[in-house]
């Protein structure tokens, strides 16, 4: 059998697509910090349908609230996001892939009745904070 051939264009790009992390992220953290601080309990990188294959960051499940924290760069933000100059077709077809899989999982999770909540990582954190506990408390009334 071939030894395994890597998809990166070299051993640094590897490096560096290993050390992204899924989940924890600087954005999440001091999103969950603002959230316990005003006095939401909530689950971490959770399916919030066990039959979904999806995770979300944040799930509120007594509120059916999820809620996804979007890296500009992985899930194409119109914003920040940029384009690979290297290994383009490659990149491209997995980012388009992404944002279909986002859209694919909204609508799933909405017609299970699940809020959904999509923030991208440059947005203010107690911005998000702050539509995330609205949402919750209008849910719990």
């Amino acid at each position: 059998m071939p030894a395994y051939e890597s998809w990166a264009s070299s051993p640094a790009s590897r490096k560096v697509m290993r050390a992204n992390r899924g989940r924890d992220t600087s954005p999440e953290l001091a999103v969950r910090r603002i959230l316990h601080a005003h006095g939401l309990r909530y689950r971490v990188n959770r399916r919030p349908e066990s039959t979904l294959r999806r995770t979300a960051d944040i799930v509120f499940p007594t509120q059916r609230v999820a809620v996804f924290i979007d890296g500009c760069y992985w899930h194409a933000c119109p914003e920040h996001g940029t384009r690979a100059r290297t290994n383009a077709d490659y990149w491209s077809t997995k980012l388009a892939g992404n944002v279909a899989r986002d859209r694919d999982t909204n609508e799933r999770l909405q017609s299970l009745g699940w809020t959904v909540l999509r923030f991208w990582e440059h947005e203010d954190p107690a911005a998000v904070a702050s539509q995330i506990t609205g949402a919750v408390r209008r849910l719990r009334e």
